[in-house]
């Protein structure tokens, strides 16, 4: 037995129970992978050997070459809605899903591979990832764990020890392992009712209900649960990504997960200063998923799981099953709200449940609109106010006449929850970050990367790790980029 047979203890579900939904395969063969960062906080996580998997073994394995015992290598099938316009197919045309782990929590995992070459739903591409992509992931899916936003995660980035051609030149190619509770997408459903697979479908929401919503399993309305669950979900997701200023990019169906965790970190990025339209993709020219319309869009693209779910919600009645669908979605903006509040009222330091908290929170908003407020040091510095000193908060405005006036109502909204300052302001500090994946900082640390010096990106992952935590050491991370940054654009690498 070598060590790669020793390492996973796989339990594949997805391969076991839903044939058809998949096409086996197997990673191509690289040069020479090396490891570059692996996570071994994660590793242990997922009751893995991190000694045995953070060499030349793992490498092997974290690049598709290497097939562990136990591994069912298959790229999987879906459909999506790309920029509003349906593909009827699309699938995994770069990566593989290498197997299930339960973790030491009882937890099913996925492990998944991004970058392992072509497959048979490459669509003409080569199946393979540079580096500055692969890193991108790997920070920002770590920035949102450590923020406690449901995300994948990153395992491992490996290079290949190739070049691989991207725009008009050659970068250095590279493979993310990442972890996921599952790769099961919007566009997943979708795949299957393009196609009036009635049938697959079925097979694939009782998999999708037992393996994210158990407690569904069995019930005669489970379907339309399934809708019910997605939605409280995303709404929860998408909430807090609001509220740290962060821009998924690229909404599409095929990227939003029916378990409800952030998934394909394409061109993401932060807001520094507050912006409701703010857009960093290149390819997103009418700013259909600017920072603002993330909420509208998560909408959108629950109705496109409850269009491909009708058959199942009413097999007989098919105006019946439009009208209970419908009647989950038109209740989104009520979910998001709600999921919006109870977050906002603990990022502003209110325990208690007050009627006008919502004209509150929202007027801080405006207040915010075309003064360059740094997002994230707004609220961060809010606990210092509420500790007796707004002259931090005040000063991150053009104009704070607004905030003034919005200050004196937060001040009278503070007296009403009978808790000490100090209380409140501290538990501000834990909810509030002062560093997140800034976006000159990551620039800074993939332009190093590409150059073989690792150092800044070890330094900001340190940072947005520990995004609540104070260090005089770490005191750069938590600043806005220079005027000389200039617009930050993003691309959908790979």
């Amino acid at each position: 037995m070598t060590v790669q047979d020793a390492i996973f203890a796989f339990d594949n579900s997805y391969a076991r129970e839903l044939d058809g939904f998949y096409i086996p395969w197997q990673g191509a063969s690289f040069p020479a992978p090396k490891m570059l960062r692996f996570n071994r906080e994660l590793a242990t996580e997922l009751g893995l050997d991190a000694g045995a998997l953070e060499g030349d073994a793992g490498a092997a394995i974290f690049v598709g070459t290497q097939k562990p015992k136990g591994a069912r290598p298959l790229a999987m099938a879906y459909a999506g809605h790309q920029f509003g316009g349906f593909s009827p197919q699309l699938g995994d045309g770069r990566a593989l899903l290498i197997g299930e782990v339960i973790d030491r929590k009882g937890r099913r995992r996925d492990i998944h591979l991004k970058g392992s070459g072509r497959t048979p739903f490459s669509r003409g591409g080569d199946g393979k990832a540079v580096l500055g992509p692969v890193l991108r992931e790997y920070l920002l899916g770590e920035a949102m764990h450590a923020l406690g936003i449901p995300t994948t995660r990153a395992l491992a980035a490996v290079t290949t020890g190739e070049a691989v051609e991207r725009d008009g030149g050659y970068r250095r190619g590279a493979v993310l392992t990442r972890v996921a509770s599952s790769h099961l997408r919007v566009g997943t459903f979708q795949y299957f009712a393009a196609r009036g697979e009635t049938g697959r479908l079925r097979q694939l929401a009782d998999y999708a209900i037992a393996r994210h919503y158990p407690d569904l399993a069995g019930t005669h309305d489970r379907y339309l649960g399934l809708l019910h669950r997605v939605a409280d979900a995303q709404a929860a997701l998408v909430a807090r990504w609001m509220l740290v200023g962060f821009v998924h990019g690229v909404m599409n169906t095929d990227n939003m997960t029916i378990s409800g965790e952030t998934i394909d970190y394409g061109p993401c990025a932060f807001i520094d200063a507050y912006d409701p339209n703010a857009v960093f993709s290149s390819i997103d020219r009418q700013g259909r998923y600017a920072y603002g319309n993330q909420p509208a869009i998560t909408q959108w693209n629950l109705a496109r799981l409850a269009e491909t779910l009708l058959d199942l919600i009413n097999p007989d009645d098919g105006d019946d099953a439009i009208r209970q669908a419908t009647e989950v979605i038109e209740t989104f903006p009520d979910r998001y709200q709600f999921e919006w509040l109870k977050c906002i009222r603990a990022k502003l330091g209110l325990q208690q449940e007050r009627p006008d908290d919502l004209d509150l929170a929202r007027d801080l908003h405006t207040a915010m609109v075309g003064q360059n407020v740094d997002f994230t040091q707004l609220f961060r510095t809010l606990a210092t106010t509420v500790r007796g000193d707004a002259s931090a908060t005040r000063a991150l405005f053009n104009d704070p006449a607004g905030f003034d006036a919005w200050l004196e109502r937060y001040r009278r909204r503070g007296e009403a929850e009978k808790r000490p300052s100090k209380w409140r302001a501290d538990s501000m500090d834990a909810v509030n970050p002062i560093h997140i994946p800034r976006n000159h900082k990551v620039e800074e640390a993939l332009d190093a990367a590409q150059q073989g010096e690792m150092a800044p990106f070890d330094r900001l992952k340190e940072a947005i790790t520990h995004p609540f935590s104070r260090r005089d050491d770490l005191s750069e991370y938590a600043l806005p980029a220079p005027e000389s940054f200039g617009r930050y654009t993003t691309f959908c690498g790979t």
